[in-house]
């Protein structure tokens, strides 16, 4: 039995019963749950699918070679220019980690490649414009998450440079790519991407409606009113939700109880920072990088972005 067999008997059954859903949906608290549930998702969805498809597009159709070009020789100057890289590569962070293993296996230095990988899902030119939307008054939000995301990346790699060790890596490999025609590897990435990041989504966007629900508002309150616990609990918020970079401004702008710092904080750290994430980079990379690698950017990414938000919000 396939997933297309599960869907027509998922559908079956709502059929039948779709009475005993309708009276079950009917209360007031559900409604509202719903009514988040449906609202994230439908501001969400066409960043995702535009995010990547384009990301699908430049990491097929643009050779992996030009990366190694564009950058200086030296490691530390590459940092920063592969950080303002991401601007160019839209897409989620499920798209970045194969990404930065393949500027590795080119010859691209680790600490520029590691500084890529956390700046392309948090400031290319698509999740930007869906902070935008989703904090439409309050447009220092982009340029606070823009400038954080930067200088986060920044940061860790040149961290990297300093601390870190060529045997803490495994060079990545995907053998599912191998040989495919450029059709065919850009179909594989799309679907790969969809799934997970539409995957991860409809969790957060499921998150974010229960938080609104089932949370008392009051716990929710005590929160929000202390400056240090609010930005603790939304930057641990980020990593457990792991929300794909382009819909997780509509889930932070729906926790309205809380400050614009401490939700600066949960859209900087996410796409850094998350238990998809973590996974990825272990299976990627090696479990010694994972361990080291993902605490030290959480560190980094709440100072900054607290920071950050202290300053220009």
């Amino acid at each position: 039995m396939g997933s297309v067999e599960v869907l027509a008997a998922l559908l079956v059954l709502l059929i039948v019963f779709r009475e005993q859903l309708a009276a079950a949906l009917s209360g007031p608290r559900l409604q509202t749950w719903t009514t988040v549930f449906v609202s994230v998702l439908v501001q969400a969805v066409p960043f995702l699918v535009f995010g990547v498809l384009l990301s699908a597009v430049i990491a097929v159709f643009v050779p992996r070679s030009f990366w190694a070009r564009a950058l200086p020789r030296h490691p530390a100057l590459a940092v920063p220019v592969a950080s303002a890289a991401g601007v160019v590569l839209p897409g989620c962070e499920c798209g970045s980690v194969p990404i930065a293993g393949s500027l590795i296996r080119r010859g691209v230095t680790p600490a520029a490649a590691l500084a890529f990988l956390l700046a392309a899902p948090a400031v290319n030119p698509v999740v930007l414009a869906a902070t935008a939307v989703a904090f439409p008054g309050a447009p220092e939000m982009v340029l606070g998450r823009a400038v954080a995301s930067l200088v986060v990346a920044m940061v860790m790699g040149w961290l990297w440079l300093r601390l870190g060790r060529a045997d803490w890596i495994r060079l990545p490999r995907r053998p599912e790519l191998d040989g495919a025609s450029r059709g065919a590897a850009f179909w594989a990435a799309v679907r790969h991407d969809v799934v997970h990041a539409g995957g991860f989504l409809v969790v957060g966007a499921m998150a974010a409606a229960s938080i609104n629900v089932l949370v008392p508002e009051r716990w929710l309150q005590t929160l929000a009113d202390s400056p240090v616990l609010s930005v603790l609990a939304l930057a641990v918020l980020a990593v457990l939700l792991s929300i794909c970079s382009e819909a997780d401004a509509f889930v932070a702008a729906s926790l309205s109880q809380f400050s614009l710092t401490s939700r600066l904080v949960f859209l900087v750290v996410g796409p850094m920072v998350d238990l998809k994430l973590i996974s990825m980079q272990a299976g990627v990379f090696g479990r010694r990088f994972a361990v080291r690698f993902a605490p030290a950017t959480f560190v980094v990414a709440v100072g900054v972005a607290g920071l950050a938000g202290a300053v220009l919000l």
